[in-house]
């Protein structure tokens, strides 16, 4: 029942918000979903950490250790993004960027999105996880393109074309996935893409296959994830859609996307016994840390900024996913769940600053903690912790990555730290000046807004200082379970 609320919650809001999405009490409405949502995710939440993973539906969905807490994540994010939403989209309509019809569309395809990501991390079946996958693509495009510029069409354009084609290797690496799969469970339909039979089975799968599909599953599902070079799409995507797009789309779908990775590349460990699945996640992970940093330094937008730092930490979570092990999987985890907090955060208190600002260039924005405290303090706190800076949960991942590449990948460790500084120093400079540089806004008043800023810079703060048992133990779990 926990299962089916958490999914039929997204879904009912999509339909209603298709009809009533432009009504003054859509955005309640909206935030009434998520909130429905979110509980209904916690409920499902404490019945996996009572009773143990949860197969329901025919086998079709399984909540287990590895995806527990990223739906409660999922559900956490989509409520507090629904509440930044309420007041900054209300703007928008007041300064004529948005029509009703519009307002319509984004709140019901924001709605629809929660529902795919949902959907994506609890089914068992591959390619239930692909459809879902590909849903996410086609909702998130129109909420890129909400606003109808020549600058947003064309992100929106790129984002489609780009993931359009990642999925479509993700389709071939599934079905490549089956045809093994079919060797040894027989022809059982759709029950030989269950991950759980996979997961059984996993050693006696063809090991060349299996290669071969998680070539076409990393790069398709990578594309997804913003890894370099299958990266273009993403900092347009971030800068030209509405901030609680670029929220959901840098905290949510990239953390999804990499789930899907992480399954697959399980079932190939298994039927490989080598490490070629962890060698390239890896070397995609490494390429994007490096490639994210230098561009860092080109940047003008501060949403494009966040945008590559988003590549960034994915490249760094890939790597360590990569690398293998209960301390580099336990760190991986961790950092997924700190930078999904954190980088939402940033984009709410920078999309506010650009808001009042009239503009997304860095150099229009100066002086936030005279003009607005409440804006600069955020947008400050959480760039710090972004950047890794103690006692932040990501010094904590970040410092756990790191020692394990130098015990087991010395090699790596240099360019690890050459790209976290140059990071450092890019994006610190930028804000610094955003922040505490001369005023050129005037006053500002405090807005509500700005509370799921500080609510999720607060659990990333408390994640740095002390881990509940509860999550370290689905931490372990989850690590013992990739592998």
């Amino acid at each position: 029942m926990e299962l089916l609320l958490a999914l039929a919650f997204p879904v009912l809001g999509a339909v209603l918000l298709a009809f009533l999405g432009a009504r003054r009490r859509a955005p309640a409405l909206n935030i009434g979903s998520g909130l429905a949502t979110f509980i209904a995710c916690t409920a499902l939440t404490l019945r996996v950490m009572e009773h143990g993973p949860l197969l329901a539906g025919n086998e079709q969905f399984f909540v287990g250790p590895f995806n527990v807490f990223l739906v409660e994540l999922t559900a956490f994010v989509g409520l507090t993004t629904a509440l930044f939403s309420r007041p900054y989209m209300r703007i928008e309509a007041d300064h004529g960027r948005l029509s009703p019809g519009r307002l319509r569309l984004y709140h019901s395809m924001f709605q629809m999105f929660m529902f795919t990501m949902l959907l994506a991390l609890t089914t068992n079946n591959l390619g239930i996880l692909w459809v879902a996958m590909e849903a996410a693509t086609l909702s998130t495009v129109l909420l890129v393109s909400l606003y109808r510029t020549p600058a947003s069409l064309e992100a929106a354009w790129k984002y489609f074309i780009l993931c359009g084609v990642g999925i479509a290797q993700a389709l071939f690496g599934t079905i490549l996935l089956y045809f093994a799969a079919e060797k040894v469970l027989g022809a059982a339909g759709s029950t030989a893409l269950l991950w759980t039979h996979l997961a059984a089975v996993k050693g006696q799968l063809e090991p060349t296959v299996l290669a071969l599909a998680f070539v076409f599953l990393l790069v398709g599902y990578g594309t997804k994830v913003g890894l370099a070079p299958l990266h273009n799409w993403l900092p347009d995507a971030h800068a030209e859609g509405p901030t609680p797009v670029s929220a959901v789309l840098s905290g949510l779908l990239l953390n999804v996307a990499l789930y899907a990775v992480v399954r697959c590349k399980v079932l190939v460990d298994g039927a490989l016994h080598t490490g070629m699945a962890g060698r390239m996640m890896m070397g995609f992970g490494l390429l994007s840390v490096l490639l994210s940093a230098f561009f860092l330094w080109r940047q003008k937008d501060i949403k494009r900024l966040f945008a590559y730092s988003s590549i960034e930490h994915m490249g760094i979570i890939t790597f360590a996913f990569g690398m293998g092990g209960p301390i580099a999987n336990f760190a991986a985890l961790l950092h997924m769940t700190v930078h999904s907090l954190t980088k939402s955060a940033i984009f709410f208190a920078a999309g506010h600053a650009a808001q009042k600002a009239g503009s997304q260039a860095m150099d229009a924005i100066r002086g936030l903690i005279g003009s607005s405290p409440t804006v600069g303090w955020g947008l400050m706190l959480g760039t710090l912790a972004i950047l890794g800076m103690p006692p932040f949960g990501v010094f904590a991942s970040e410092f756990l990555i790191l020692t394990t590449a130098m015990r087991e990948h010395p090699w790596a460790t240099p360019l690890l730290l050459l790209a976290l500084g140059v990071a450092f120093a890019a994006i610190f400079g930028r804000v610094q000046s955003m922040v505490f540089g001369p005023a050129t806004l005037p006053r500002l008043a405090h807005s509500p807004a700005l509370l799921p800023v500080f609510a999720h810079i607060a659990l990333v703060l408390c994640l740095g200082l002390y881990i509940p048992p509860a999550l370290a133990a689905w931490y372990r779990l989850a690590a013992a379970m990739i592998g």
